[in-house]
C-alpha cells in the first residue's frame, strides 16, 4: 500500500481482462460427514459447508477413490461448481514434499530427511516400497544435496511420498543455473511454471524477494529472470492452459522453488523456471490438479 501511494497506483487488484476466466470456487477443511451424494466440510473458522457430490466427481487419497470413501476426519481441498455448492473434484490428506535431501535410510521403505527451507524447516518423509520404483525413475539421485519433489499423503502424522512431482534436476541444489541476461527493460509479465506447496495461508510464495525483508538468506535465486518484489505485493497469476487468473498476495519466500530450473509439460511446454508457488486452495482455484503438480503460467504485478 505504501508503494502504491508513492507511485500513484491503485492499491487494489487490476480488473480481470476479457480473455481471463474467473477462478473456481474452492472449499477446504475437515470432513465431518460424507455419503454417496453429500459431503459436509468444517473450515478452520468453524463454519460448515454442505456440498452435493456431482455424479461425475472424482477423489484422490493416495490413489483414486470414490468420493463417498473419503474417511471422516480427512483434510480435503474441493474444487466446487455452482457457487461452491457442488463438489466436482476432491483431494484428501494430500501433501507436497519439496526440499533438499539431507539423509536417506532404509532398504525397502525409505526414510528421507529433507531441508525444506528456512521457513518450513526439516521434514522426514517415507517413500513406501510400492512407490519407490516410480519415485526412483524420476529421482535417480536419492543422495544428500540433491533436490526432491513428490506428492503424497499425510497418514496419521506420517508423510508418505506416492507420486514424483517432477523429474529431479541433475545439478546439486547449491548449483542452480543463473537467470539469462534480460533485455528490453522490465517485462509486463513473465512466463514459467506455477506449482503448489503446503503454505500456511492462501496466497503465493515468490522466489525473488529481498533477503533482508524476508529473513531468508536463500531468497533471490531463480533461473527465470524474475524481477524483485516484496512481501505483501499483489501478484497476478494466469493459468495459460485455461485462462483462469487471479491477483494473489505474496505471503512467503519461494527460495526453494527458485532452485528448480525445470519445465511444466501439462499444457504445452513452459519456459524454464518455477515462477510462483501457490497454496493448495489458490492452485486449485486457478484450474490446477494437485496430483499433477504444475501448470504453465504467466505472472505480473497485480
Amino acid at each position: 500500500m505504501l508503494a502504491a501511494a508513492a507511485l500513484g497506483r491503485d492499491p487494489g487488484p487490476a480488473p480481470r481482462s476479457p480473455e481471463e476466466e474467473a477462478p473456481y470456487d474452492v472449499v477446504d477443511g475437515e470432513v465431518i460427514d460424507v455419503s454417496p451424494h453429500l459431503i459436509i466440510v468444517e473450515a478452520d473458522d468453524g463454519r460448515q459447508r454442505r456440498l452435493v457430490i456431482a455424479p461425475w466427481a472424482t477423489a484422490w487419497r493416495g490413489g483414486a477413490v470414490a468420493p463417498a470413501d473419503v474417511p471422516i476426519g480427512s483434510r480435503v481441498v474441493i474444487r466446487a461448481l455452482r457457487s461452491g455448492t457442488v463438489a466436482e473434484r476432491v483431494w484428501a490428506d494430500v501433501t507436497r514434499i519439496t526440499g533438499v535431501i539431507r539423509d536417506v535410510r532404509g532398504s525397502r521403505d525409505l526414510t528421507v530427511d529433507l531441508d525444506c527451507g528456512p521457513h518450513r524447516r526439516e521434514r522426514s518423509i517415507v517413500v513406501p516400497y510400492r512407490s519407490s520404483g516410480r519415485i526412483r525413475v524420476r529421482h535417480p539421485k536419492l543422495e544428500p544435496g540433491y533436490l526432491f519433489d513428490a506428492i503424497g499423503l499425510l497418514d496419521q502424522g506420517t508423510s508418505l511420498a506416492h507420486l514424483p512431482a517432477t523429474s529431479q534436476p541433475p545439478y546439486h541444489a547449491s548449483a542452480s543455473p543463473p537467470a539469462p541476461p534480460a533485455y528490453g527493460g522490465v517485462q509486463a509479465s513473465v512466463a514459467g511454471t506455477a506449482v503448489w506447496a503446503d503454505l500456511p495461508e492462501d496466497g503465493a510464495a515468490y522466489p525473488m524477494l529481498e533477503p533482508g525483508d524476508t529473513g531468508c538468506d536463500d531468497a533471490g535465486v531463480s533461473c527465470a529472470g524474475l524481477p524483485y518484489l516484496a512481501l505483501g505485493s499483489l501478484l497476478r497469476v494466469r493459468n495459460v492452459c485455461d485462462g483462469r487468473a487471479d491477483a494473489l498476495p505474496i505471503v512467503a519466500c519461494g527460495c526453494l522453488a527458485g532452485r528448480f530450473c525445470d519445465r511444466c509439460l501439462e499444457c504445452g511446454t513452459s519456459p524454464r523456471g518455477r515462477i510462483v508457488e501457490l497454496s493448495a486452495s489458490s492452485y486449485v482455484a486457478l484450474g490446477g490438479d494437485l496430483t499433477k503438480g504444475c501448470f504453465n503460467a504467466r505472472v505480473g504485478l497485480g
